[in-house]
């Protein structure tokens, strides 16, 4: 009969597809340990995927370690299962500690290549197939290689999109949808959303940019004429006096500094929309007002008040969307090496109103005074209350 390494060493190989840990019996750990070779820098290593509670980890292996570390690994669990291309096998533990080992041979599995460490990512927009925009906007080229200096910005570009493609379920598709795009600058965005939802996704849609530089404004609807984007417009106003629809189906505004977020957040509710997209930008206004003595030992320090303060300044403002209906989540927009500005606030309409009165305590402790409190309850903010 096989020893427990002397299967290890026939198992674990090339021609490995999956093994699994699992029925962990003694000690604290990974409940469950999966295993999978990848290739790394033209080598084949193998990943392990470690379950612990909620969490995952990963952490990469040579064949040796992993055979040692799986060895090992045989005293705290019950079972190890394996999978391979021409054999699979498994090894049980008894309550007394009794290893009984199996192996089945069977015919090759074709198409189980090993997958490279780091797997390509599917974009949304392909490279290789140029789109219009992102050629003139100097992201791809003609042919549709992306240029390399403007990389982050077509990740970026696609991450938003993303966010969208998860919500088109609350989209209608069977009449016109009226997007409003507050503080649209130079339009990489609100080109990709016209594209993605018209192009590809076939809504029948009507943007609007809306933008306080009128230069921005002339060029863009220059080049949304050029396209043939003929329900792509673009407009000069602000946020807090723009008049121009009665209804909207979905709001974004990326990046409107300070509390012209707060604007575009309070029109969007104004007009019920079933989607808010919003990135906001430059929070300074809860930084000119908190304080707490509590936190003054932290908040005494200059650079960690204004995060704090841009991070509750958010988290209202998640809530207040909340208490008017709107089921809302806090995401990351992109990695935190690019920009600080990286948490987008996504809110779909559900109807469901949540309670106000937590966080109303909550601002009044920290002697804050939200501009979009103020624009959502102008008859019962925390001004006209006191404190």
């Amino acid at each position: 009969m096989k020893t427990i390494r002397e299967f290890l060493e026939e198992q674990i190989n090339e021609q490995l597809i999956q093994a699994v840990l699992s029925g962990r019996r003694t000690g604290e750990g990974p409940s469950k340990v999966k295993l999978r070779p990848v290739e790394l820098k033209g080598k084949i290593c193998y990943q392990a995927s470690m379950t612990e509670g909620p969490k995952v980890y990963h952490k990469n292996y040579s064949r040796e370690e992993i055979i040692d570390y799986l060895e090992s690994s045989m005293e705290e669990f019950r079972q190890l299962q394996t999978t391979g291309r021409r054999q699979d096998g498994s090894i049980l533990i008894s309550k007394k500690g009794k290893a009984t080992i199996k192996t089945k041979h069977h015919e090759a599995v074709q198409n189980a290549k090993i997958a490279p460490h780091n797997r390509v990512k599917q974009y949304i927009l392909k490279e290789g197939t140029a789109a219009p925009f992102l050629v003139d906007l100097g992201v791809m080229t003609k042919d549709g290689k992306i240029v390399a200096s403007r990389y982050d910005k077509f990740r970026q570009i696609n991450r938003f999109l993303e966010f969208i493609r998860d919500i088109l379920p609350k989209l209608p598709k069977d009449r016109e949808i009226t997007i409003l795009d507050f503080g649209c600058g130079k339009s990489y965005l609100t080109f990709a959303m016209y594209y993605y939802l018209r192009e590809l996704e076939g809504f029948d849609v009507n943007i609007i940019g809306l933008d306080l530089k009128e230069d921005v404004i002339r060029h863009c609807s220059e080049l949304a004429r050029s396209y043939g984007y003929e329900k792509l417009h673009f407009y000069q106003g602000d946020i807090a006096g723009y008049e121009g629809v009665s209804s909207v189906d979905m709001v974004v505004t990326l990046h409107a500094c300070d509390t012209a977020t707060d604007f575009a957040l309070a029109k969007a509710v104004e007009w019920g929309a079933q989607v808010i997209l919003s990135v906001p930008c430059c929070q300074h206004e809860l930084n000119r007002q908190i304080r707490n003595d509590v936190l003054q030992p932290v908040m005494r320090y200059g650079i960690l008040k204004e995060r704090m303060a841009a991070l509750i300044t958010d988290g209202f403002r998640a809530e207040l969307l909340e208490s008017k209906g709107y089921e809302t989540q806090l995401l990351e927009f992109i990695d935190m090496e690019h920009t600080p500005k990286n948490i987008l606030i996504r809110a779909v309409k559900t109807g469901k109103k949540k309670s106000r009165d937590s966080f109303a305590e909550s601002m009044k402790a920290l002697h804050v005074n939200p501009t979009l409190d103020r624009l959502l309850y102008p008859e019962e903010s925390i001004s006209q209350k006191g404190e």
